[in-house]
């Protein structure tokens, strides 16, 4: 059986979802296939719009709802007011996605949903990372059609470009809270001045970059191959982020590494 058939079968018999949506490629194959199979009412997506999420990531999902005629529903996330998530322990993604599906089990429960599954983006490749979030996600029995369909990364990206959709190849974009060496309190102003670090960093022409955050000192990912390039930008960025309030930054010499501050804890 071919993957399409495999998850169109799998979403005829999940007759009735709530996506989770993050305006990652992931989340919004899903939230497509979902209106592809059950139609617009039965597959409602639900971003949660919170001090963690991008901006361009939340113009993102709105983009591709419109495009796609997929009823989006904005919930305002609450991590931010959980001390859990705010200490930033090695487990933060579990607090930060519990917070998401006791929003999403809330709208069930009011009524509107009754009846319906949530469902997220994760594919079978995040299983071979460390991802607290995963047991949040069976703790509030979140269902994840891309892992028990089997489907990997590089299929996510090869089934969203079969169906054209605009974000296949859109660079991953974890919640900003993971530029943040765990253990280093989290807060608002901390959030919004790495996404403006790289969004100027996105205005230079590096779309895949990551911003880690070490107090006063800023170090710069990017893909390898902008190792280069990224030296001889250094001395405009580093005047813009000083002005953001870095007063310093260094290249990653090794580049942009998905889940890098995740070694510690995984070795």
């Amino acid at each position: 059986m071919t993957s399409i058939a495999t998850l169109e079968s799998w979403f005829r018999q999940t007759p009735r979802v709530l996506v989770a949506l993050s305006g990652g490629v992931d989340s919004c194959l899903v939230a497509f296939l979902s209106r592809k199979f059950l139609g617009k009412a039965s597959a409602p997506a639900v971003i949660s719009v919170s001090a963690s999420l991008k901006n361009r990531d939340l113009l993102i999902a709105r983009e591709f709802c419109s495009k796609y005629d997929i009823h989006l529903e904005e919930i305002s996330g609450q991590e931010i007011n959980d001390e859990n998530y705010l200490s930033n322990p090695v487990n933060r993604c579990f607090y930060c996605k519990s917070s998401l599906y006791i929003s999403l089990k809330r709208l069930i429960d009011s009524g509107n949903y009754s009846g319906y599954t949530i469902i997220n983006g994760n594919n079978l490749t995040d299983t071979g990372d460390y991802r607290p979030g995963l047991q949040a996600a069976s703790d509030y029995r979140a269902r994840s059609p891309l892992i028990e369909c089997q489907i990997t990364k590089d299929e996510v990206r090869r089934l969203a470009r079969s169906f054209d959709l605009f974000v296949w190849d859109k660079p991953a974009s974890p919640c900003l809270s993971s530029r943040f060496p765990y253990g280093e309190r989290i807060t608002m102003a901390k959030l919004r001045q790495v996404e403006q670090a790289e969004e100027y960093l996105i205005g230079l022409g590096y779309t895949d970059s990551r911003v880690r955050y070490y107090g006063d000192m800023a170090r710069i990912e990017v893909a390898s191959g902008q190792v280069a390039k990224l030296k001889t930008d250094m001395p405009a960025l580093s005047k813009y982020f000083n002005e953001i309030g870095f007063s310093k930054c260094e290249v990653d010499e090794e580049g942009l590494v998905s889940g890098k501050l995740n070694r510690q804890v995984i070795g």
